[in-house]
């Protein structure tokens, strides 16, 4: 279920017209070939970059664009004007493109050759007003894109590129993910409900539900020759503790814990799943809460929502997917409780179980605790710290009109002191911009206690995934301030009810 880019391209779109003859057409060729194919080698930009023939008229433009939509490998076109190309001839392919879409303002050449200049160059180079032209058709039409200004050989330019194809990546991963729901959400939680309506028609995940049963039947059907093998494979990668080792008086629950990753993958594969929640309210005949099983199918891709909350499985998937490649983690969390010392205030953030270990490079310990929720017997686990770094913790509220998506940057931390006593995996962050701020903020955005935090992807990534979405983000991070934050509240209650009937 890993994430991978390589069969994923973006394609490289390049807008001129028939006015300036075939010698100005074919320079223009040989140009953005030249662009396309420096994207393409850029390190930092994970998929294939495709140089697609140059677009001169409206037919060809919207054929494009059907293609686009229709092939499943094209996760987003970068357009550039590359001469002046008449936007009206844009208006049909543009308005039928749901791909995602970012607009390159750029040229071939970094520095102007100030002394030969003459009008030849200046009908070759007429990206500065031709893009000018795409960018009032775009804004007109109201076509969602990210827009990036400078040259390609600025690393800048490029790594803001390769933002955007992490996010349409993202994207792409949620038009048609399935969502498997082992049982219904924590009773009495308001922030786990949502409209799976919704979901599907503004993300295209498709959430269903699964009785926890039909989870329990694979369990049982595990062969005890695929749980030995799992089970060395624990041994040879985790620091296990000596009662759950072969031969240990717990090990019986390290083996069960293996049949219940097996079973939840195997059930997952033949659903087509690429997310799925459990919650320890609705266990059926299982004997744990699966918490070691959910820990290492999130290592491996998967998205994973606690009690039942399928927005938080989403993000994670997302986060997942946008993520692949690159150092760090995503996972499930939650924020816990506080270190409230003035001016040194932390958030400690765990689960009960379901932490992922891609937030760690350090070895993870395997043990076994009690937990005083769920009736069952005590549940496997792996226990460690998430690595220092620059995060983000994201969260997905239902707003009743509309799904709103909160973001707070964070600085993830080392522990101030060791905590020996804390049998879950966890993480611990300071807050952008300030605790007092963020928190404020968090609650007045009615942002879920539930969230994916991610140390591979940023605001950034999240920012354009929203822009593609057409869904509400709310951003906090060092600019914020409280009474700022106040004012987008409320101006975009407004915005995004009115937004609502003007979509495409």
């Amino acid at each position: 279920m890993s994430a991978s880019y390589d069969d994923l391209e973006i394609w490289f779109c390049t807008g001129s017209q028939d006015l300036y003859g075939e010698d100005t057409l074919r320079q223009v060729a040989e140009q953005s070939r030249a662009i396309a194919e420096q994207l393409d080698a850029a390190d930092v930009i994970p998929a294939r970059v495709v140089w697609k023939p140059v677009l001169k008229d409206r037919d060809a433009i919207h054929r494009m664009a059907l293609e686009a939509d229709a092939d499943e490998r094209c996760i987003g076109v970068i357009a550039w004007m590359h001469t002046f190309s008449p936007a009206k001839m844009w208006i049909a392919g543009m308005d039928a493109l749901r791909t995602p879409l970012l607009h390159l303002h750029t040229q071939a050449n970094v520095e102007l050759p100030w002394s030969t200049i003459d009008f030849d160059f200046m009908n070759l180079n007429q990206a500065a007003h031709g893009d000018r032209e795409f960018g009032y058709v775009a804004t007109r039409l109201g076509l969602r894109r990210t827009t990036v200004a400078g040259h390609v050989s600025d690393p800048k330019v490029t790594a803001r590129v390769a933002s955007w194809v992490r996010a349409a990546a993202g994207w792409h991963a949620a038009q048609g993910m399935r969502l498997a729901r082992f049982g219904d959400n924590m009773r009495n939680v308001a922030v786990t409900e949502g409209d799976k309506t919704e979901a599907e028609i503004r993300f295209g995940v498709s959430v269903n539900t699964w009785g926890v049963n039909d989870l329990v039947a694979v369990v049982d059907g595990v062969a005890d020759a695929d749980v030995d093998t799992l089970v060395a494979e624990y041994e040879d990668l985790y620091d296990v503790a000596p009662e759950l080792r072969s031969g240990g008086d717990r090990h019986d629950s390290l083996r069960y814990g293996a049949r219940q990753e097996l079973a939840l993958l195997s059930l997952l594969e033949d659903l087509g799943a690429s997310a799925f929640t459990t919650t320890f309210e609705d266990l059926g005949g299982l004997r744990q809460l699966p918490g070691l099983a959910v820990q290492r199918l999130m290592a491996k891709g998967y998205g994973f929502g606690a009690e039942g909350d399928w927005k938080t499985a989403i993000l994670v998937r997302i986060a997942k997917v946008m993520g692949q490649g690159l150092p760090g983690g995503a996972s499930l969390m939650e924020d816990y409780t506080y270190d409230l010392t003035p001016g040194q205030e932390l958030i400690l953030g765990a689960h009960m179980l379901e932490i992922c270990p891609s937030l760690a490079t350090s070895t993870p310990s395997l043990q076994i605790h009690p937990l005083s929720i769920g009736d069952r017997e005590d549940p496997v686990r792996l226990v460690f710290h998430a690595d220092p770094g620059d995060g983000v913790v994201v969260a997905m509220s239902d707003m009743r009109d509309r799904f709103r998506l909160t973001a707070n940057a964070v600085d993830v931390v080392t522990p101030p002191e060791a905590l020996p006593n804390l049998p879950v995996a966890h993480a611990v962050w300071r807050a952008q911009p300030d605790f007092a701020t963020s928190a404020e903020s968090w609650l007045l955005a009615g942002a879920a206690h539930h969230t994916v935090l991610s140390t591979q992807v940023g605001v950034e990534e999240f920012a354009t995934f929203a822009e593609i979405a057409g869904t509400e983000l709310l951003v906090i991070d060092e600019e914020t301030t409280a009474r700022g934050f106040a004012h987008e509240v409320r101006w975009n209650a407004a915005y995004y009810r009115l937004a609502q009937g003007l979509a495409r």
